[in-house]
Formats: C-alpha cells, structure tokens, sequence
C-alpha cells in the first residue's frame, strides 16, 4: 500500500480539477478532515493500518465532487475501485476504505471505529471556531448548486442539523461536543432577533 503516491495523486487531482464554485468541499476542507481523522485515531488509538486506511479514506472521500454535486460518494467509491488498485491497496482494504466514505452520506450511520471517525472528522468544524466561515461557504455552493435558500432559512437548516447532530467518538464528544451547542445557542439567538 503506497499511501504517500495515492496522496499526491488525489490531491493534486483535487487541486487542479475541483470546480471554483466547491467553496466549502474545496481542497481545504479535504486536507481539513483528513487531519482531524489522524488527530482522532491518535486519540482512539488505532493500529498503523487502519490508520493509513482511514486518512485514504479522508483524502478521497469527496473526490466525487470532480464528476457531480449530488450523491458524490457513489462517484468517489468508483475513483477509489478505479485507481487504487494501482497504488497497491488490496481488495480487503478498497472494500474497508468504500464503506468508510459511504459513512460520510447525509443521515450517517457509522458502523465501526473506522466509520465514527470519519463522520466526526467531516463535521469536526461543528464545534469549532470557523463554524460559522464554514456554513456561509457551504451556503454560498449550494446556491451556485442549484440549492437556493435565504439567510433565514439557512440558520433554521444549521439549527435543526446541530440539533440533530451527534458526535461518535469520546475524542470528538471531548473537543467539538460544549463548541457545537454554543453554536446551536448562537443560531437560536440569531432566529429569534437577539443579536
């Protein structure tokens, strides 16, 4: 398994293809989840392995974004079957590697340690500073996406996702969980006119 060539192949592929109107699924945010998943596994302990295969994971599991917007997973799974081979990643772990992106779909349901890492690695910026940087970007694509909603109905959506949103692991419950419901406190101020 050479991770360090898929690496430099996918992120420079990212790099050069993305569209300039992914200003949220950017290579930034990328390079941003696959360092919260390494910073979580330290956390959680994982082996050597499953570690390489998890930031693998991280690295591609928005590269879909370079073919659609909707439903991009299934498009990353087929780049991972595709090119992974060639940087001699067995079939065992493809498959590992495939059901982790598959746990980053809306509606997560994380089976594994694999899997709960990834999820709170995606939305890791949930409970940090930038949370509110990162919304307005993702507001903004998902207008030049065909996905259109005022200022208003924005925070309803971000209001009605932290309150639904859980994190996983005790690592992530640990450093994003007390951020996450200030942010959730701050939108529900926003909605009411407090602010």
């Amino acid at each position: 398994m050479d991770y360090n060539s898929a690496k430099s192949y996918i992120i420079g592929r990212l790099e050069k293809e993305l569209s300039k109107t992914l200003y949220y699924h950017c290579i930034i945010h990328t390079l941003d989840v696959a360092d919260a998943a390494e910073r979580y596994a330290k956390m959680e302990n994982l082996n050597d392995e499953d570690l390489l295969l998890l930031k693998t994971a991280a690295l591609f599991h928005d590269c879909g974004f370079l073919v659609r917007y909707i439903d991009n997973e299934e498009v990353s799974v087929q780049i991972v079957k595709k090119i992974l081979p060639g940087f001699g990643y067995s079939p065992l772990q493809i498959e590992v590697i495939t059901k982790i992106i598959y746990a980053t779909k809306c509606n997560q349901k994380p089976e594994n340690i694999l899997e709960k890492i990834i999820c709170d690695s995606d939305l890791d910026y949930l409970g940090r500073d930038d949370f509110f940087m990162n919304g307005i970007r993702l507001k903004r694509e998902k207008n030049e996406h065909g996905i259109p909603t005022s200022l208003k109905e924005w925070y309803i959506q971000e209001y009605h996702f932290l309150l639904n949103h859980k994190y996983y692991t005790k690592s992530a419950i640990e450093l994003r969980q007390k951020k996450k419901m200030m942010h959730l406190d701050e939108i529900k101020e926003l909605l009411q006119g407090k602010v």
